[in-house]
């Protein structure tokens, strides 16, 4: 009888949530720099698309991760939920699409958008941070933009060669990527 909680895909869900939080605390001074957010853990929410223990992993790596935010408890709560939300629409795609180049473009549209339209919501409304702007509204959208930009960076500039050596490593059988 296969089951979903197998020992292979718990482990591998505790590698890549403990990767998230690796990779987001060794680039802290960046990660949470408000409208230019450097955080190269964000190319694996590309990894819904072969994985579903992915899913939940995302999520609590990016929960771990952002204990030590600047805004805390809303970044663990919010943020957490939209890498949630993203890591559910990836997961989807992966589910529906079949073609590489469509599953990548569509996989990585949830945690760009999910990102760029939720994230402004802690740091402007919640955590009151205008970022030079004169207004509220001005700022929401100038943190969505700039969240959005530099997360394409990180989810397609990094995402997409983490996708193929992925892929790669299932048409040779590697076990640990079946």
């Amino acid at each position: 009888m296969r089951t979903f909680f197998s020992t292979k895909r718990l482990c591998r869900a505790g590698i890549i949530a403990a990767l998230y939080v690796v990779l987001t605390w060794v680039f802290s001074a960046l990660s949470y720099n408000g409208f230019l957010q450097i955080r190269p853990a964000e190319a694996l929410c590309i990894l819904p698309l072969f994985f579903a223990e992915a899913v939940p992993a995302l999520f609590v790596g990016c929960a771990i991760a952002n204990l030590t935010s600047p805004f805390a408890l809303y970044d663990v709560i919010i943020g957490g939920g939209a890498t949630l939300l993203a890591a559910l629409g990836t997961y989807m795609v992966g589910l529906i699409c079949r073609k590489d180049g469509v599953k990548i473009a569509l996989g990585g549209l949830f945690p760009v958008l999910c990102n760029a339209f939720i994230i402004p919501v802690i740091i402007v409304f919640l955590c009151g941070d205008f970022g030079g702007n004169s207004t509220a509204v001005g700022a929401y959208f100038f943190f969505a933009a700039s969240l959005a930009a530099t997360e394409s960076i990180w989810v397609y500039g990094l995402g997409i060669p983490l996708y193929c050596t992925v892929k790669r490593l299932q048409k040779r059988g590697f076990p640990s990527f079946l």
